[in-house]
């Protein structure tokens, strides 16, 4: 269950997080020539301060949520008019895709925060439940 965070909070990280990859300057392209890679270890209980919650945003849908979807619409407007073959066949799918689909139903939108932790990292547009109230 993601917590209800809010601005000027203090807050710990739930988890140990490992950050790795291109690591640019903040004036470069993240593309930059001058780029390198690196990893960052964050241990959880790490504390900080809120700065910035956004918008509660739709999770991203996976190739079967998206599929589930197309084919239930195939089935609702057209499966009368199909052979009963093909429709059985269509149902079938279906079924195959639903238990997908229900889960990212259950998900709801995700959260994201801008947390300034106490050593002086950033996390920005970083899942809200990845904290815990401090």
């Amino acid at each position: 269950m993601t917590p209800q965070l809010q601005e000027g909070q203090r807050v710990k990280l739930a988890a140990d997080l490992r950050l790795a990859g291109t690591v640019v300057t903040a004036g470069d392209s993240p593309a930059g020539e001058d780029a390198a890679v690196g990893s960052l270890a964050l241990a959880s209980g790490t504390a900080g301060t809120v700065e910035r919650v956004d918008a509660p945003r739709e999770r991203e849908q996976s190739h079967a949520v998206r599929e589930y979807v197309r084919l239930k619409a195939l089935m609702d407007d057209f499966g009368h008019q199909m052979p009963p073959a093909s429709r059985q066949q269509l149902a079938e799918q279906v079924a195959s895709l639903e238990a997908e689909f229900v889960a990212h139903g259950q998900h709801g939108p995700r959260v994201t925060v801008r947390v300034r932790l106490d050593n002086g990292f950033v996390l920005d547009d970083a899942h809200a439940d990845l904290f815990a109230p401090a």
